[in-house]
């Protein structure tokens, strides 16, 4: 990774560099511990129907690009890598977003957003470029960091909703404001040209990875939506969210299906109640 600006510009926006998630306050698993088994393919290519890691086909393609993106099935398709645990060897196809970062990347100073991302060369779509590492907290600690920021601070805490057919949502935060990798530098875009998938590999603490939604040329800068959405699309629950009067940032993506402000997830803000305040003495 190239940085652009100074060392002495660097510490004052870097936080400590993590290449990988770390437990915070509250993390119900140590995304460090490995709780998933490993498959026994020694001999033989790992393939789905043999190996326990690929359940119904193989996740990425033989140019190690993923081969279902969200934006064109719909919804992410659960990926689950081989891990330390495997027999398979390293340069397995099931092991991309492991290996780390894998085009150059330098971070620079932006006209109005502050710091960003961009790519030194060309990215085809669908390859892995990198992780939003951090903090992995609970969610009463989000709440505590959130309600502690004032306006003028830069949120980054991520909240990462699956919805499990017939099944609970999975939450997971994400924060890497004091411990994380070059992904807290990604701005945001209404017309990103990345898009986010957990991957899962040592366990079921997943690695937020995000991935070419296009080919990328270089000197572009990196961006995916914080909402979870592609291109701006949004159904009814989230129209009616736009219109709920919260205090929202503005969004200076510049892309032409701009929604004029940054996602705003409601449910992150929720103060706790103070017994003895009345609901006319809540500001």
């Amino acid at each position: 990774m190239n940085c652009a600006p100074s060392q002495a510009d660097l510490c004052t926006c870097s936080p400590q560099y993590t290449p990988n998630h770390v437990a915070g306050p509250g993390a119900d698993t140590d995304p460090a511990q490995i709780t998933f088994p490993g498959c026994t393919c020694r001999r033989a290519p790992c393939h789905p129907g043999t190996c326990s890691c690929l359940r119904r086909e193989h996740n990425y393609d033989e140019r190690s690009r993923l081969r279902h993106m969200a934006s064109e099935a719909q919804c992410a398709r659960p990926v689950f890598e081989c891990n330390v645990l495997c027999q398979c060897p390293d340069h397995c196809r099931n092991r991309v977003v492991q290996r780390g970062l894998q085009f150059r990347l330098q971070v620079f100073r932006t006209e109005q957003k502050g710091w960003g991302l961009r790519t030194l060369e060309c990215i085809p779509k669908g390859r892995f470029v990198c992780e939003y590492a951090g903090e992995v907290l609970g969610g009463s600690e989000v709440q505590r960091r959130i309600q502690s920021q004032t306006i003028h601070d830069s949120n980054y805490i991520i909240a990462v909703r699956e919805h499990v057919w017939n099944g609970p949502v999975i939450e997971t935060f994400v924060d890497p404001t004091h411990t994380g990798n070059v992904g807290r530098f990604l701005n945001h875009s209404c017309e990103p040209n990345l898009l986010m998938t957990p991957v899962r590999t040592d366990s079921m603490v997943p690695r937020l990875a995000l991935f070419a939604a296009r080919d990328i040329l270089p000197e572009e800068e990196l961006s995916y939506d914080y909402s979870g959405r592609f291109l701006n699309q949004m159904d009814r629950e989230d129209q009616a969210r736009l219109h709920e009067g919260t205090l929202r940032k503005p969004c200076y993506c510049g892309a032409q299906a701009c929604a004029a402000f940054l996602p705003y997830d409601g449910s992150l803000y929720c103060p706790p109640e103070k017994p003895g305040i009345s609901e006319e003495g809540k500001v």
